[in-house]
């Protein structure tokens, strides 16, 4: 048989958006993937499942013809035909299995045999990818320049984030707005795939220009921010975003009300979108119990309750009023705490404009 072609260019793959075939079982995908792989595997978690105690119980061998029998007839030709389908909207894509093995070099074969279509394999399978991503994830993060955007809760850091080309959006891709109230309606990418974003997105930065974030704890959400590149944001430079009480306001009314809401009725309906929605504020509020106080926490959940009920039937003052209550007796004096340890490294504070404009002439030549 031809040689079939094989790469190990990882960091061409992912610089280049290269389309990714996933053969791994679903389980296994579910675990961790890449941003642009699509999983079509090989076998069934179940069938997975029962190769593997083949294996265990009587050799390699006895396993792979456990394999072909599992996956022959008509099933076979409707797996080839899905490869087959991927690889035609994907001429330019490449397949992988777990350690680039039996798996991957079993579906080459048969795309190749029974359905003339040539994918090229990557050596060393999905385990080299990662390692490759990792890898680069400490690498990056040692010696890429940094610089860290704080500010107060309503500041409009993400917003200011969009607007720099060189910036890591963290919270974006862990999915999470970064606070007690930051969850949104669907659930966090799993840490390794957050893992794998990140590094992907250092990987393509190149030059002497800083790479800006925004000032993160250890975790964003139920996920952590790699510990590389943590340790490396708090060795950076920091900008401060200031802005008025009442700019904040309105951009955390937008983020944590109006926006949140919305997800939850575009995925639920108006009527139970609004319930889930409700429910997850007084989740949160109840988790910051401790940091309130029992006084504090009782007056804010009376005053929840009430601007609830009249948000419901369109009156958004309450829940205004909420936004500020929270700014002003959680976040601003949390905040101000965490940043009195950090003035030595603040190298420049200002509102949007004017940290834009620092930006823009300190880095124009870079």
């Amino acid at each position: 048989m031809t040689t079939l072609p094989v790469t190990a260019d990882y960091a061409r793959l992912f610089l280049t958006d290269v389309p990714l075939l996933d053969l791994r079982a679903p389980v296994e995908f579910a675990e961790g993937a890449f941003p642009r792989a699509e999983n079509i595997p090989l076998l069934t978690d179940e069938e997975r499942h029962r190769v593997g105690i083949r294996y265990k119980e009587a050799g390699q061998d006895a396993a792979i013809e456990l394999g072909y029998r599992l996956v022959s007839g008509e099933e076979k030709s409707r797996r080839i035909a899905l490869w087959a389908d991927w690889a035609r909207r994907h001429p330019d894509g490449v397949l992988y299995c777990f350690r680039g093995g039996l798996r991957s070099r079993l579906t080459q074969q048969m795309l190749a045999a029974e359905a003339g279509i040539v994918v090229p394999r990557v050596t060393g399978g999905y385990k080299a990818l990662r390692r490759f991503l990792l890898n680069t994830l400490t690498e990056r993060s040692a010696s890429q320049p940094l610089v860290v955007l704080g500010g107060r809760t309503g500041s409009g850091k993400t917003d200011l984030l969009q607007m720099v080309g060189n910036s890591i959006d963290l919270e974006g891709i862990a999915h999470h707005r970064g606070s007690a109230f930051g969850r949104h309606a669907t659930p966090q990418p799993t840490q390794i795939n957050i893992d794998n974003a990140i590094a992907i997105r250092l990987l393509r930065f190149t030059g002497n220009m800083p790479v800006l974030l925004e000032d993160e704890g250890r975790a964003i959400g139920s996920r952590e921010v790699p510990q590389a590149l943590y340790a490396a944001m708090q060795a950076s430079p920091l900008v401060l975003l200031e802005e008025s009480l009442e700019r904040r306001e309105a951009q955390s009314f937008k983020d944590y009300v109006l926006d949140s809401l919305a997800e939850f009725r575009r995925l639920h309906g108006e009527e139970v979108g609004f319930a889930l929605y409700a429910e997850q504020v007084r989740a949160s509020l109840a988790r910051i119990h401790r940091r309130l106080g029992g006084l504090r926490h009782r007056h804010l959940t009376d005053l929840l309750e009430e601007a609830l009920t009249a948000f419901r039937a369109g009156d958004d003052a309450g829940m205004r009023e909420f936004v500020r209550r929270l700014l002003v007796e959680y976040y601003d004096p949390m905040y101000d705490y965490q940043i009195s340890k950090k003035l030595d490294r603040v190298v420049f504070r200002g509102d949007r404009e004017a940290v834009l404009a620092w930006w823009k002439t300190r880095w124009a030549a870079a």
